[in-house]
C-alpha cells in the first residue's frame, strides 16, 4: 500500500498541506481584525460579553463536506464513471481519484494548511472563523501544557494555561483521520460550543489547527467530572441544585438551538470548586429534524428503551428529546446512589442488561429521599416516551421549585467531594506499592 499511496499526487498534496499547517496564515476572508482580543471573559449572563456579539449560525452534518459523503462507494454505479467513449483510442485514464478518501479529505485540509469545513468553518493555526460568527484567535505558542484531564473516543483533554491572559483552560486533542463520523463530531461540537452561551455549558474560548490536529479550548472545571465525586454521598438538597443545572442547560439546548445532547451521563457533567455545573461533551449531539432526531449514536448503558428496541432490530429509531429525559433520570439515579441503577455485575451479560432496560420494571430512588424527589425521577424513567415528562414540566415540578427556596452549600460540598476523591486516590496508590513490593508468589508443585 506505501507504493501506491506514495505514486498518488493527491496523498503527496495533503501530506504537504499538514507540513504547512503549523505556519499556515488564516484566510484573508476571515482576516481577524487588528487589536481583536484574543479571550474573551465568560460572560455573566447571556445577553453581555461574549454572548451578545455572537450570531447563531445553524449547521447540518450535510454541510461539512457539501454535497457528497467521503468515498466514492457507488456513487457512479451505472453511469459510465471512468469509461471513455467507444470512439477514443487508446481511452484516457479516469481523473485522477475524484472520488477516494483521500482525494475529499484535499478538499477540507486546503493548500494553506487550514482545515475548512464547506466554508462553514475555518481552522488554521492562529485561530477559527465562523463564516456567520465570530472569529477567535489563540494559538498552542501562547498555551503553557499541563497535566492530562482525561481521554476518549474523541481524543485527548489536557489542563493548560493561557499565558497572556493567565487563565486556566481544557484543551481537548482531536487527531484529524479519514473518518466521516470524527469530522461530524469535531463541527457538531464546535458549532454548540461557540454559540451556547448559557449558565450550564461550559464556556469556548477558541481552536485551532496544527499538524493533523484540531484543538479547541474551554472552560477548566477544577473539581472535574461528577462520576469522580458523587461517591461521597450527594444529600437531597445537593441533589436537586445538580439536576436543576443539568435540567435548564438541556432545555436551553433544546428550545433555542434545536439541539438533543444524546450523550447525558455523570461523566458529562463538570463542577468547579465553587459549586457551578456545566454540560460539557457535543460530539455526539444532534439536530433535531421536526421535533425528531433519527441517528442512535451515544452510550448504549444510558439509552432508552425506544433507542434500544430499533438497535435490537437492526433499524434506525425515531426518537425525541424524551429520550434525553430517560438518560437525565438514569443519571439522576447513579449521582443519588452513588453507582449506576443496572449495575453488570447483577447480569449474566450485556444483553440480559439491556433486556431489564427494555422490559424489567425502572429503578427508583430509596425511601430516604422525598416523596417529591422520587416522583421527580419516576416521571424521567416512563417506557412510553410520549408519556414521560417534558423539560418544561420537570422544572415546574414541586422537587425543583422547592430546591429554588433553598440555600445550598455547592462550595462546600464540592470541597468534601474532592477530599474524598483524593483520599480514594492516594489508598489506591498505596495498595498498587504494596502489590508491587509484596507480589503473590506462585505455587509450585512439591
Amino acid at each position: 500500500m506505501a507504493n501506491r499511496v506514495s505514486q498518488s499526487p493527491d496523498v503527496d498534496a495533503v501530506t504537504a498541506a499538514f507540513k504547512r499547517a503549523s505556519i499556515g496564515a488564516p484566510p484573508s476572508q476571515f482576516r481577524v481584525p487588528p487589536g481583536s482580543p484574543q479571550i474573551h471573559p465568560i460572560p455573566v449572563a447571556p445577553s453581555t460579553g461574549m454572548a451578545a456579539r455572537r450570531n447563531k449560525p445553524v449547521f447540518k452534518l450535510s454541510d461539512i463536506t457539501g454535497e457528497q459523503e467521503f468515498g466514492g462507494g457507488s456513487a457512479g454505479a451505472g453511469n459510465g464513471v471512468g469509461t471513455a467513449p467507444q470512439s477514443e483510442w487508446p481511452p484516457r485514464r479516469p481523473a485522477a481519484a475524484t472520488s477516494t478518501p483521500f482525494a475529499n479529505f484535499g478538499k477540507i485540509v486546503d493548500p494553506s494548511g487550514a482545515l475548512n469545513f464547506s466554508g462553514k468553518a475555518i481552522l488554521h493555526s492562529s485561530g477559527v472563523d465562523f463564516s456567520n460568527g465570530p472569529s477567535f484567535a489563540i494559538n498552542m505558542d501562547q498555551l503553557q501544557l499541563g497535566e492530562e484531564l482525561g481521554s476518549g473516543a474523541y481524543g485527548t483533554v489536557k489542563r493548560v494555561l493561557h499565558r497572556p491572559t493567565n487563565v486556566a483552560m481544557a484543551m481537548k486533542e482531536i487527531r484529524l483521520e479519514l473518518d466521516n463520523t470524527k469530522l461530524n463530531a469535531i463541527i457538531m461540537e464546535l458549532d454548540i460550543l461557540h454559540r451556547a452561551v448559557h449558565s450550564s455549558i461550559v464556556e469556548f474560548y477558541g481552536a485551532f489547527f496544527i499538524e493533523s490536529c484540531v484543538y479547541y479550548c474551554m472552560e477548566y472545571m477544577d473539581a472535574g467530572s461528577l462520576d469522580k465525586l458523587y461517591g461521597v454521598g450527594v444529600p437531597e438538597p445537593v441533589l436537586g441544585r445538580i439536576v436543576y443545572f443539568m435540567v435548564k442547560g438541556l432545555k436551553f439546548l433544546k428550545d433555542e438551538m434545536q439541539i438533543i445532547h444524546r450523550d447525558v451521563k455523570p461523566t458529562n457533567i463538570l463542577l468547579n470548586k465553587k459549586g457551578d455545573v456545566r454540560l460539557c461533551d457535543f460530539g455526539v449531539s444532534g439536530q433535531l429534524e421536526k421535533s425528531l432526531a433519527k441517528t442512535n449514536i451515544g452510550c448504549q448503558s444510558y439509552m432508552a428503551p425506544e433507542r434500544i428496541k430499533g438497535e435490537s432490530q437492526n433499524a434506525l429509531s425515531t426518537y425525541t428529546v424524551s429520550s434525553d429525559v430517560w438518560s437525565l433520570g438514569l443519571a439522576t439515579l447513579e449521582i443519588a446512589l452513588g453507582r449506576y441503577p443496572y449495575p453488570p455485575e447483577t447480569y449474566s451479560n450485556v444483553f440480559a442488561q439491556l433486556t431489564a432496560i427494555v422490559h424489567g420494571d425502572p429503578p427508583e430512588l430509596p425511601d430516604s429521599y422525598s416523596e417529591a424527589a422520587r416522583d421527580w425521577v419516576n416521571r424521567t424513567l416512563v417506557k412510553r416516551p410520549e408519556s414521560r415528562a417534558t423539560y418544561a414540566e420537570l422544572l415546574s415540578h414541586p422537587f425543583l421549585l422547592e430546591d429554588a427556596q433553598r440555600q445550598v452549600d455547592m462550595q462546600g460540598w464540592v470541597a468534601r467531594a474532592l477530599q474524598w476523591r483524593d483520599a480514594k486516590r492516594q489508598e489506591r496508590i498505596r495498595k498498587q506499592e504494596q502489590e508491587h513490593q509484596h507480589p503473590v508468589e506462585t505455587m509450585r508443585p512439591s
